[in-house]
């Protein structure tokens, strides 16, 4: 086996379920709130133990991934764009709050998982989903809940060892990751700890259904607890009937741990700092539940490349359904797949995601051939495929850049656009053939693409800057209309607009030739074709533009003796 950071993650936790429950199914973990848009941040949260878990089934054990909803957490804030009159929600579970207006979900929980449930279909993700909500209020966890209810003064002892680093660790986020951390859901919850003593249970209140309470009292023999809420309503209700309440994050994640059996699940920064969730919860879960921790990295921040120009427009941070609707599933796999967990990295919603798909096509031709590392031959695996399926491929491959450099010279014309790209591959039957990337590519460069890098061939020659051209200038144009006829392919026109300026330079056009001088008039060269081609400095891939531009309007545009 490939000694890659999934494989020892695997090594380490069929060992470790072996010895603690030989014989029954591995369990890895993730936990998500659907309190927003749920970003490609917390999708580490999940593709980190779906490797993990999914290389496990690779090897013939039994292996479930839960996702955990968290779900019954309070509604925090009114995120930008929404009615403010969704404030009289806040501290509500996310499961009575409407959805946003327009949805066609029954509530705020089920509009945010909805997205995510279906990125995570179309990336071969399998999991056994688990509303919070639902185990809440069914009474699964009564005799958990009742548990920490005994032992709250043990687990407020606990806590109190942590409640001083916790303020330090917040410290330590860059504002970054503060930002992409920010109504993350239960990491920001109180602990239970108040003026009337420490209660590790919170009911919702059951006149105006929010979280603004204070219990007031306990009785272990009768499960008696009081409580009051800000609205002015106050009441007892028998804990060991009583559903409309959950523990607080502190204790409520290892008692999951432990009701689950969960042998591997890894936390972000948030949970794992000194005094925080992951740290705390493992004392709680050995002292109180009887259990034993999840072993688990913990996995660092995913950066977005271009975000800036993305948020202004669609007003948070970039979701997996964003991802995929401009790179296939495969590829955005492999982006979590090829880093360790503790390494950060940034998925590319500007031009570099052109460079991602190089790297990714780069890599499918070494495994191809054999001679990709066995490292990347086994991300590469873990990308393209699950223990139980293939996952879906474009049947012919160009690279990104060409077929968004197409589409955008093309401007919706599918016509057009096959023309053009049979000059990249003749055996090109359709456009279907060249799906799903084709789509993505178009999606990227109608929602993604700056205006201003938008290309606009020029309707008519510009008249002004071809008479100002000097006697080097025109005979560079001389040399490329004379040569189209010949060079009408994407590799001979390659070849003659980097030969044109040697052919000036006294050289032949194939030679293989480097120097300074040379490049700079290369240079000079591609950016008078821009101008006169597209009128700015740059553009797409000179060979891919002039196939688009078409050899009439080639000549049109470029022949200075046309303005003579």
């Amino acid at each position: 086996m490939d000694a890659d950071w999934v494989a020892r993650f695997a090594d380490e936790v069929i060992a470790e379920a072996e010895r603690r429950a030989p014989g029954k199914p591995v369990v890895c973990a993730s936990g998500l709130s659907p309190s927003g848009p749920i970003h490609l941040g917390n999708l580490r949260e999940v593709m980190t133990p779906h490797l993990v878990a999914d290389e496990i089934r690779r090897r013939g054990h039994e292996c479930v991934h839960i996702i955990s909803w968290d779900d019954f957490d309070r509604f925090r804030k009114v995120p930008a764009g929404v009615d403010p009159s969704w404030n009289e929600h806040i501290g509500k579970p996310l499961t009575t709050v409407p959805a946003p207006p327009g949805s066609a979900y029954p509530n705020w929980a089920e509009h945010f998982k909805a997205p995510m449930i279906a990125a995570l279909a179309e990336m071969g993700v399998e999991f056994q989903g688990i509303s919070q909500t639902e185990m809440y209020t069914s009474g699964a966890y009564r005799e958990q809940v009742l548990l920490a209810m005994r032992e709250r003064r043990r687990i407020d002892a606990i806590l109190d060892q942590y409640r001083t680093k916790k303020a330090k660790a917040k410290e330590v986020l860059d504002a970054d990751e503060a930002a992409a951390l920010e109504g993350s859901g239960a990491a920001g919850e109180d602990d239970g700890s108040g003026a009337g003593g420490y209660y590790p249970y919170k009911p919702y209140c059951s006149f105006c259904d929010r979280d603004l309470t204070t219990v007031t009292s306990y009785d272990d023999e009768t499960t008696a607890l009081s409580y009051t809420c800000v609205c002015g309503h106050g009441e007892t209700v028998l804990l060991s009937e009583h559903t409309r309440g959950k523990l607080v994050w502190k204790v409520d994640w290892p008692m999951r741990w432990a009701y689950e059996g969960v042998v591997f699940e890894p936390s972000g920064v948030d949970h794992s700092s000194p005094g925080s969730s992951f740290v705390v919860g493992g004392q709680i879960i050995r002292e109180v539940f009887g259990g034993q921790q999840p072993i688990g990295p913990m996995y660092a921040f995913v950066g977005i490349s271009g975000m800036a120009k993305m948020s202004s427009s669609k007003g948070g941070v970039p979701t997996p359904a964003d991802a995929l609707s401009i790179m296939e599933p495969a590829l955005l796999r492999w982006l979590y797949a090829r880093r360790r967990p503790n390494q950060s990295f940034k998925i590319s919603f500007d031009q570099e995601i052109q460079r991602m798909y190089d790297e990714w096509d780069t890599l499918t031709r070494k495994v191809a051939d054999g001679t990709a590392l066995p490292a990347d031959q086994s991300a590469y695996r873990r990308a393209s495929s699950t223990a139980s399926a293939t996952l879906p491929e474009t049947p012919r491959r160009l690279p990104y850049r060409t077929l968004a450099s197409v589409v955008d010279i093309a401007t919706g014309h599918e016509e057009q656009a096959l023309r053009i790209l049979r000059a990249f591959d003749p055996e090109i039957g359709g456009l279907d053939e060249l799906r799903p990337r084709l789509d993505r590519a178009r999606h990227w460069v109608n929602t993604y693409l700056p205006a201003e890098d938008r290309t606009q061939v020029r309707e008519t020659p510009d008249k002004e800057l071809l008479d100002t051209l000097g006697e080097t200038e025109r005979e560079s144009l001389r040399l490329l209309l004379d040569g189209l006829d010949d060079h009408w392919s994407l590799d001979g026109l390659t070849t003659l607009v980097y030969g044109v300026p040697k052919v000036l330079a006294g050289l032949e056009m194939d030679a293989k030739a480097a120097t300074p001088e040379l490049k700079a008039a290369q240079r000079a060269f591609f950016a008078l074709l821009y101008r006169l081609l597209v009128g700015r400095d740059t553009g797409p891939r000179l060979p891919t533009l002039l196939l688009a531009v078409g050899r009439d309007r080639i000549r049109e545009l470029l022949d200075p003796g046309r303005t003579a």
